[in-house]
């Protein structure tokens, strides 16, 4: 059988936004659990360090109780916007993405995040 299609069907757009006030772990975005949920693609995660000091960032990915470290004390220069990925990054259901600043009232955290159903795969026989 011929794959012939696999249409995506897009459950939602969203930007995730936080203002880091504490040097607390925080939640920027958990990726649904719902049945009929396949994954979250997360194509931008921007950085704005809106003070005149240098501040540092930790980004972590949470499935279950296992945490995985995507950026550690990731260095973000006073006044000035990082943009994190170079390539899309995945979420299964029920994933978490947190933020940890160094410092309080410094960093705002803003992901761009596509959130996917399940694929319907069409199929037709080889001729």
């Amino acid at each position: 059988m011929l794959i012939t299609s696999i249409p995506q069907y897009i459950q939602g757009l969203t930007n995730a936004k936080l203002d880091l006030t504490t040097t607390n772990a925080t939640t920027l975005y958990t990726a649904p659990s719902a049945a009929d949920f396949n994954a979250s693609i997360i194509s931008s995660i921007l950085i704005s360090n809106d003070s005149g000091s240098a501040d540092t960032i930790t980004l972590t990915l949470t499935n279950g109780t296992t945490v995985f470290s995507l950026f550690k004390v990731k260095a973000v220069a006073a006044n000035t916007t990082v943009e994190l990925l170079t390539r899309d990054l995945v979420l299964e259901s029920a994933e978490i993405l947190k933020a940890t600043a160094a410092t309080a009232n410094r960093l705002h955290v803003v992901a761009s995040i596509q959130e996917f159903t399940k694929q319907r795969i069409t199929t037709s026989a080889i001729i």
